[in-house]
């Protein structure tokens, strides 16, 4: 039996429809076809879901509706984190009652909490709940680095079982392997590292990449998980222009609008994102029209 949250965890986008709201059909649609593209489990609410720009009630209803489609086949990890610890532990007694099955928690941005605050403000958030809760260290966008010793004294709280790490820093994530319990999970929050971290260690990746092409994100994982890292490399490197286009602009522009594309959701962002500019969108549909990625999708 497969330990939750291991694997490849979609970070779902959010779909919008033309005036702006959230698509609800389209959610449904986009966290099944992740269910039945093999993915072990899924992740919305997050970055990728554009969380910054959704309300409270907003995010509970998408987390609501992907609980409802998944119907227990895979784990829903939410995103819940924030720079106002009350507020976020107000907003996890609420994703509680939507059954959500784990917690990803974001680190406090814009304030820059030292160590010791980021240590007091996740061990709070993991006193107010019985949820199993991710960290998700992603400094580039927070500005606040979770260094290795704060990973390891939170790993001794029972119910704080992983990290995200979006760091893109393998020196420390090393260092994190090498001060954790077993069972403590490293998840690599960057796709292009999937494999490099899996090497040292890590138990999957939360995949911004497996939003359009879950199968293959599957595949490469599970080929790692088997010691086949030959294999592995070899599907991750043929996938790789797609995994590295994702990011040509602030992610989720270029994923959606690769997945508009491809026939699977209306392409509408919420300010401050906005479409790719024009040598943008030509660098991911020429990625697309590589790799055959347009039509298939829709079929799907």
């Amino acid at each position: 039996m497969r330990t939750p949250f291991t694997g490849v965890g979609t970070a779902l986008v959010t779909p919008f429809r033309a005036d702006g709201s959230v698509d609800e059909a389209a959610v449904r649609r986009l966290a099944r076809r992740q269910i039945e593209s093999g993915v072990h489990f899924v992740s919305p609410c997050g970055t990728t879901g554009e969380a910054p720009t959704l309300s409270s009630r907003e995010k509970l209803r998408v987390a609501e509706l992907v609980v409802d489609e998944v119907a227990g086949r895979v784990p829903v990890l939410a995103g819940a984190g924030g720079y106002d610890t009350r507020e976020v532990i107000a907003f996890v007694r609420d994703l509680q009652k939507v059954g959500v099955s784990g917690l990803l928690s974001v680190t406090p941005y814009y304030n820059k909490p030292t160590q010791e605050g980021l240590y007091q403000h996740y061990a709070a958030i993991a006193g107010s709940t019985a949820l199993p809760i991710v960290l998700y260290n992603v400094p580039g966008r927070t500005g606040v680095n979770i260094e290795v010793a704060t990973v390891a004294r939170l790993a001794r709280i029972p119910n704080i079982v992983g990290t995200k790490e979006a760091s893109a820093n393998v020196i420390q994530m090393c260092e994190i392997y090498a001060s954790v319990p077993e069972d403590f999970l490293l998840l690599s929050g960057d796709d292009p590292l999937t494999v490099a971290v899996m090497a040292i260690g890590g138990r999957g990746v939360i995949s911004v990449a497996s939003n359009a092409a879950p199968a293959e994100m599957v595949q490469i994982v599970e080929l790692a998980e088997k010691g086949d890292f030959a294999g592995a490399r070899k599907l991750h490197a043929w996938l790789l222009p797609f995994i590295q286009v994702n990011f040509v602009e602030s992610n989720p522009i270029p994923v959606k609008a690769a997945m508009a594309a491809m026939g699977l959701l209306e392409e509408v962002y919420r300010l401050p994102l906005v479409a790719p500019g024009p040598q943008a969108r030509d660098r991911i549909m020429q990625v697309l029209q590589s790799l055959k990625m347009l039509g298939a999708a829709a079929r799907a």
